[in-house]
């Protein structure tokens, strides 16, 4: 079964610090672009990942995503001490310059706690080697996760794509339900014209001339390799893992003999039924864009 490229997935390691969420979200893209948007992951493991998610996730803008919740052990953070100092030195320095003395008020000490660089709360270290077996797994889970949303999408995308497959097949019976009819109608209207002329035509050079030009109009070779087309998307999306390429290039072929069945149409039906085509191999075409 086809995969859709839209996919989420997350999972969680639980390490001795706190807890490392992980997060991956894809969508639709020509190859597989995958982005860290996280300083959580060590630098030296940043490569692995993009490999392990283009290796496993084939196609798609991927980004992975990961935040940090401290554990109970860690939940109060470390005091960075000579920023501390640092910070209460110099608003003591300020307040003497400016005659206003007294002591540093608790309200005071908490603000500065506040600041950038008082208080470690990240935990950059808690990610080691130690540990990275456990956010490694965390990582394949959510890929696996990921995995699995997007075949339930393409669960979706399949039923709705092959059933506008079947709809054009279903139109173009409908042509050749009409093309006695616009034939007729050709050779009705090419004689009407001669007969308005008052001219002398000879009838055998008359009927050479007539089947010339309705071989001109004949739609029967854009009937056949549309048929030969759909059968080959059919084909291809029900026995390859990542069709959504080729399905591509199939599409644009579908769209060349529906163009030209419109163009030598010479029929308002078939034309209105051309037109409908277009429209559902529209739909297909937007919905091929997002298939793996």
């Amino acid at each position: 079964m086809i995969q859709s490229m839209t996919g989420y997935g997350k999972a969680v390691a639980q390490l001795e610090a706190g807890t490392l969420c992980i997060e991956i979200r894809s969508l639709n893209g020509k190859n597989a672009d995958p982005s860290i948007k996280t300083s959580l992951l060590p630098k030296d493991k940043e490569l692995l990942v993009r490999q392990k998610l283009s290796q496993r996730l084939v196609r798609g803008t991927i980004d992975l995503y990961a935040s940090w919740e401290n554990g109970s052990a860690a939940s109060s953070g470390k005091i960075n001490e000579a920023a501390l100092r640092s910070y209460l030195q110099q608003l003591a320095a300020i307040k003497e310059e400016m005659g206003m003395g007294g002591r540093v008020s608790d309200e005071t000490i908490s603000a500065i706690l506040r600041l950038p660089d008082v208080v470690d709360n990240k935990r950059s270290d808690s990610i080691n080697e130690e540990n990275w077996p456990l956010v490694e797994e965390a990582i394949d889970k959510a890929i696996a996760a990921v995995t699995d949303y997007r075949r339930k999408e393409g669960e979706a995308l399949y039923k709705d794509v092959t059933s506008r497959v079947a709809k054009i097949l279903a139109l173009e019976e409908e042509v050749e339900g009409l093309e006695g009819e616009r034939i007729a109608a050709v050779r009705e209207r090419l004689e009407k014209n001669l007969s308005e002329l008052s001219a002398k035509v000879d009838p055998a050079r008359m009927e050479q001339e007539m089947i010339f030009y309705l071989e001109k109009l004949d739609i029967n070779e854009e009937k056949v390799r549309l048929r030969q087309h759909c059968k080959y998307f059919m084909d291809t999306i029900d026995s390859e893992p990542c069709p959504g390429k080729k399905l591509g290039f199939i599409i644009q072929e579908m769209g060349r003999e529906i163009n030209t069945t419109g163009s030598k149409a010479n029929h308002a039906g078939i034309q209105k039924i051309v037109v409908r085509m277009k429209d559902e191999l529209e739909k297909i075409r937007e919905q091929s864009m997002n298939i793996l």
